[in-house]
């Protein structure tokens, strides 16, 4: 008897619909699984067989045909488990045939028929509210499935359960949506770190215009403090925001502890040691990378020039585009990556380049190199680069007090509601006509822009960076047109040779 399920298979951040074919025929006893299945896939056999079992349902001692379609499709991951135990028991009568053919199921079953969750419930719960269909999946994802609007989602804890709500004698309860929270309020606090007001006005056009910033100085001057308390400065995210985000970090199975909605941008700070796959996405199996899983927040590389050359230079298209293509001998998925780069370096590789209080041991030729790590187009795609001096005891003592993150946090928000309110967007996003029609500027500004650019010998990106920027400052400071002292601290910033 053969008895149909439907699940899905990840291609990057979208799910696509999976035919799970199961036929149950006279012969010798076998449980075979085609259809282009991994490892995970494959070994399913021993789980459906042992968890069917251990619930207490039969499983048959007959040729088992379990096909996954599409077949050309790599099938990855242990989500099949449930719909192949529901279609080895559908082919045996034991549940109706139509009941598998109106739900999308995934899960992976325990050897005692227990359910565990799985990564990417919220891209199957997606493809189910596209394809007008109900979602069975674990109890532990049912909470993350139902964010989405208007999908009836049923947690099951175990095969058991599952096979009882299908054939209608215990059904399951509907998951309620789960209530989305407030943006986490724990950030590090502006207020911790005294001095410094170039560098944090620096972070502040950083933050509120999507600007990527590169603070240079010596161990110890607050770089790696300051781009702590980023996150503390970022307004929460839109739901629609959220839910891209949301969507990444379930394909990456990191929301099966925490599950629901999160409105803080993301903040990925990853170790320089970090592989350019690791950092960009891919692997045999493409997995997001923390380009991806820093979409719509920040990704702060401490340390910039100890990253290895091929990894950082990985970082130029999506600073560029938004996007990360991982192209591979099966398939080509797309990952978003529109993220903000916040960096931190030393100046030389003993760190004390200009400090005032330690000399430098570096030569020139060991300056040169430890800056050429940062190669040009990096550089160039970099907003703004400040330098943050180490300040000493007695500097410190007669700093004035700190402003705190949540004054910062309110000027940030009033200058990105002007940017929603003009063109929708940040004003990194700015490009092309679009750039040049929200922020233009009179006969004087162009005149001295056009002047820097040419002092500066700026490349048409770099000037286009230095207009977004200016366009922020503008922002900022509750002016509707960009003016030459916008313009000047634009400049100001804008990245020069690090040596």
């Amino acid at each position: 008897m053969l008895a149909r399920a439907r699940s899905v298979a990840l291609i990057g951040v979208d799910a696509v619909p999976v035919d799970v074919e199961v036929d149950v025929s006279p012969g010798l006893p076998a449980f075979t699984v085609v259809g282009l299945p991994d490892q995970a896939v494959s070994e399913a056999r021993e789980r459906v067989r042992a968890a069917v079992r251990n619930a207490g349902l039969p499983f048959p001692a007959a040729r088992i045909t379990v096909n996954l379609a599409p077949a050309d499709l790599r099938k990855e991951g242990p989500l099949y488990d449930l719909p192949i135990a529901l279609g080895v028991l559908a082919a045996q009568g034991l549940l109706p045939a139509g009941a598998l053919a109106g739900i999308l199921a995934a899960g992976e079953l325990a050897l005692d028929g227990s359910l565990r969750p799985i990564a990417g419930a919220v891209n199957l719960a997606l493809l189910a509210s596209q394809l007008e269909l109900p979602a069975l999946l674990p109890d532990g994802n049912a909470q993350e499935a139902a964010l989405i609007e208007g999908l009836t989602v049923y947690g099951a804890r175990s095969l058991l359960d599952a096979a009882q709500h299908l054939s209608g004698r215990t059904p399951l309860p509907p998951t309620a949506p789960p209530v989305v929270g407030e943006p986490d309020a724990s950030f590090l606090d502006l207020a911790d770190l005294k001095g410094q007001s170039a560098a944090r006005r620096a972070l502040e056009i950083a933050v509120a215009g999507g600007h990527n910033l590169l603070l240079v100085g010596s161990p110890g001057s607050g770089k790696t403090m300051l781009a702590r308390r980023a996150p503390g400065l970022l307004p929460p995210l839109a739901r629609a925001e959220a839910l891209e985000v949301t969507r990444i970090h379930s394909a990456a199975g990191l929301l099966t502890a925490r599950g629901g909605l999160n409105l803080a941008p993301p903040y990925r700070a990853p170790h320089h040691t970090v592989s350019d796959a690791g950092l960009i996405g891919g692997g045999g199996v493409p997995r997001p990378g923390e380009v991806s899983l820093a979409h719509r927040g920040v990704l702060f590389l401490d340390e910039f020039p100890e990253f290895s050359r091929k990894a950082l230079e990985t970082l130029r298209q999506p600073l560029e585009d938004g996007t990360v293509t991982i192209s591979r001998a099966r398939a080509t998925v797309q990952y978003p990556a529109r993220f903000q780069l916040i960096a931190a370096m030393n100046p030389c590789p003993c760190g004390h380049h200009g400090d005032p209080e330690k000399a430098c041991s570096c030569s020139v030729a060991e300056r040169l190199r430890y800056a050429s790590r940062i190669s040009g187009p990096l550089l160039d795609r970099i907003d703004l680069v400040v330098k943050v001096p180490r300040l000493s005891v007695e500097e410190l003592s007669r700093a004035p007090e700190p402003e705190a993150s949540a004054a910062v946090r309110e000027r940030v928000r009033r200058a990105r509601e002007r940017m929603l309110e003009r063109q929708g967007g940040r004003n990194t996003d700015l490009a092309g006509q679009a750039l040049r029609r929200h922020a233009p500027l009179s006969a004087g500004p162009e005149a001295f822009l056009h002047a820097a650019a040419r002092q500066l010998n700026l490349t048409g990106r770099g000037y286009d960076r230095v207009l977004r920027v200016a366009r922020t400052s503008a922002d900022l400071s509750g002016s509707e047109d960009i003016r030459e002292v916008h313009l000047a601290e634009a400049v100001g910033y804008r990245p020069r040779d690090l040596h």
